[in-house]
């Protein structure tokens, strides 16, 4: 891992945990998955505009097709999506832990369905990592944070895991900044229908939504995502989750200097210690690539 690599994984990681507070400013001033279909057209629009201006076309492979799909399905429809609806009632800190043990269900993933061969690091990784999770999820329960809030941000912690799971094939063979507007394309048009059904246009109109609503397409929407596919067909897709570890971190910092967000004591112990079962997975598993991908050194 070179220090361009490095530099990419720490600008992923900042920009992907901010996307939690501007959603959640969104969805206090505009219905969430009009907003998010909205989003994902607008972004998909800058990132194919950018795309053929580069000279790059549609022509991709039948494993970039597979791959633009189940990223647009699993990553933005039903990890944003659900994110989304979920933070209506869910502080955005919270939402973004929840999500940020991506990493350890790739882990538990690879263990359990693939029958991957796991070190005792790794397992001592797992557990230490959903101990965390329990710490903060007693806590927050406690202070009467929305349970049915909570399962939707679980589910979508499912998807994006098996969005991650196949990323690397969307990645490889070029034109990939295409690659990114079609696969929010995939996702705007999975969001549109139940937008559609059961959602109302009602639209408070402020700078808050407009900045919040710009921010949102332009840099976790096309810049997050871009860099996580260069960084994917970098360094591969094992080593690149490895990055994750700093989302606890970074979703709480953001969500609490910005919304105010209260963070209690049980919070930061939750977050030291998902932290630390996710890198001590990810360092677990740097010499063994995941199922289908091949780790590129």
């Amino acid at each position: 891992m070179d220090i361009k690599a490095i530099l990419m994984g720490l600008a992923f990681a900042a920009m992907w945990s901010s996307a939690f507070t501007s959603a959640r400013v969104i969805v206090e001033y505009a219905p969430p998955l009009t907003a998010l279909t909205l989003r994902f057209a607008m972004s998909g629009a800058v990132a194919v505009g950018i795309a053929l201006a580069m000279g790059q076309r549609m022509n991709l492979t039948r494993l970039q097709w597979r791959g633009v799909i189940v990223f647009g399905i699993c990553q933005n429809a039903l990890y944003l999506g659900l994110n989304f609806v979920a933070m209506q009632t869910v502080e955005a800190s919270l939402a973004s832990i929840i999500a940020s043990t991506m990493p350890l269900l790739v882990g538990l993933a690879g263990w359990v369905i693939f029958r991957r061969r796991l070190p005792f690091l790794g397992v001592a990784g797992l557990v230490t990592g959903f101990v965390g999770v329990a710490i903060i999820m007693s806590a927050r329960l406690s202070a009467g944070s929305d349970l049915y809030g909570i399962a939707l941000c679980g589910v979508a912690a499912i998807s994006i895991t098996v969005a991650t799971l196949s990323v690397a094939g969307a990645s490889a063979g070029g034109n990939l900044m295409m690659v990114v507007g079609l696969q929010m394309w995939v996702g705007c048009l999975f969001c549109a229908v139940p937008a559609a059904l059961f959602e109302t246009w009602n639209v408070d109109w402020s700078w808050q939504l407009i900045t919040a609503f710009l921010y949102t397409v332009l840099v976790p929407g096309v810049l997050a995502t871009l860099v996580w596919f260069q960084l994917v067909g970098r360094i591969g897709a094992v080593k690149a989750s490895t990055f994750h570890f700093l989302n606890p971190f970074l979703g709480v910092l953001v969500a609490a200097v910005l919304l105010g967000e209260r963070i209690g004591v049980l919070d930061i112990v939750g977050v030291l210690v998902i932290a630390a079962g996710i890198l001590a997975v990810q360092l677990s598993r740097q010499k063994t690539p995941v199922v289908g991908q091949k780790t590129v050194a």
